[in-house]
């Protein structure tokens, strides 16, 4: 079970409780089932590296689902060390020369918020039915019935608090995973206005890991082991000696997706402090996503060969592929269904599932429009998107073009409607 209880105060003991008392609790398994479970996992790790179709972007990839794999199949690690391998630009002229980042720095710095100034005395109940975490219908029910799977009420309410558990575990995996990126891309990048500017989003990233742990710790008590494929990702980004492709990585795909599905949960809970953390992270993550749009536009529009332009289209869409299509909640249904469905069975319910699919979804609708516009949905790449139906949103706004207050706005109408 990839379920790790906080350590701080009571959590613990209230997480072995729940854990004793749910009917929904796996029951013991033989160790010939265990045996059958590890190896289609192990089988699914692989699965991800088979299925790329550029040689290129399975190599870059290749070690770090290895490393996944092996986390995958011989257990969890609470703490590993990666090799990072960046040069260090100095920029002994301080030039300033990038109006727009300028800018940019300038609003990140009166964007700054203290996470201590939350509401943190707010009473949190994970299985209230007048504020839940996600809404009621998230959950195809009548899908998981016909899947052989029959839950009481509460049952229903704890297995929706735990998705939204496994989200924000995700998001606080991420979190970890930007703020690394973010300390090594403002000594790799360039332009000195970018070092100022990134300076800011270390800031804003160690924040996010803050209230996102703050959060699982001391409202949910409860906390998900990284998914195999972020853990790709970000391990992938941690050991790339270029910063443009940690850039991309981090700022446009993993920032990108991360900012959709912020969006979807910020309309959906009716949780309030979970609802102003998500609030504020948003104000945060425009900034960053349209920090990497300036950045990667003008290095990607001027500075890069042909050959290297289609490296990075084809990485940004194998990547962008891997998200969506891999994104299943395997850690809840480790906990939950293990023994009582296969994971086939689990992978089919979730790509069927109302909130699960929009889940998947929205975080495209940001992703998408600011692949446009640094110039990675060349007419050679952009029918791929259309015949994985994500073609729809490549018109829509990027993100220098969309500030965290015009984005507030039209989630809460979108609320509203």
């Amino acid at each position: 079970m990839r379920v790790t209880p906080c350590a701080a105060g009571p959590c613990a003991a209230v997480w072995a409780w729940r854990i004793m008392a749910s009917p929904a609790a796996p029951a013991p398994r033989s160790l010939r089932h265990t045996l059958g479970q590890r190896i289609d996992a192990c089988a699914e790790a692989i699965d991800v590296v088979t299925t790329m179709r550029d040689p290129r972007v399975l190599a870059s990839l290749l070690p770090s689902a290895l490393r996944a794999l092996l986390l995958r199949c011989t257990g969890d690690a609470s703490q590993e060390s990666l090799p990072a391998r960046h040069k260090v630009v100095f920029d002994w002229a301080y030039p300033a020369d990038f109006p727009a980042m300028e800018e940019l720095y300038a609003r990140a710095k009166q964007g700054q918020w203290d996470a201590a100034s939350l509401a943190w005395n707010t009473s949190v109940d994970p299985l209230s039915p007048e504020k839940r975490l996600l809404p009621y219908d998230f959950i195809d029910w009548e899908l998981l019935k016909a899947s052989g799977i029959r839950l009481t009420e509460h049952e229903k309410t704890k297995l929706l608090a735990d998705l939204c558990v496994w989200m924000l575990s995700q998001f606080l995996h991420g979190e970890q995973g930007a703020l690394f990126a973010a300390l090594q891309v403002t000594e790799a990048v360039p332009f000195f206005d970018g070092k100022f500017y990134g300076a800011t989003q270390v800031m804003d990233e160690a924040r996010h890991v803050e209230v996102y742990r703050r959060y699982l710790e001391t409202k949910l008590h409860k906390r998900y082991e990284v998914n195999d494929n972020l853990y790709t990702i970000i391990d992938a980004l941690m050991v790339d000696s270029r910063w443009d492709m940690k850039f991309l990585g981090m700022q446009i795909m993993v920032e990108g997706l991360a900012l959709g599905a912020f969006g979807m949960l910020f309309r959906l809970t009716e949780e309030p402090l979970l609802k102003d953390v998500v609030r504020r992270v948003i104000l945060d993550e425009a900034r960053h996503v349209h920090y990497g749009v300036l950045a990667l536009r003008e290095k990607f529009t001027k500075h890069l060969s042909d050959r290297e332009r289609r490296e990075r289209e084809e990485w940004a869409f194998e990547v962008a592929l891997l998200m969506r299509n891999r994104f299943y909640a395997m850690e809840v249904y480790e906990e939950w269904f293990e023994g009582r469905m296969s994971r086939a069975t689990w992978r089919e319910f979730t790509a069927r599932s109302k909130g699960m699919s929009e889940f998947r979804r929205t975080m495209f609708r940001r992703l998408v429009p600011n692949l446009r516009a640094i110039g990675l949905l060349s007419p050679r790449i952009a029918p791929r998107y259309d015949a994985e139906g994500l073609g729809e949103y490549m018109h829509g706004l990027a993100a220098d073009r969309l500030t965290g207050e015009a984005l507030l706005t039209d989630l809460d109408g979108a609320r509203a409607a």
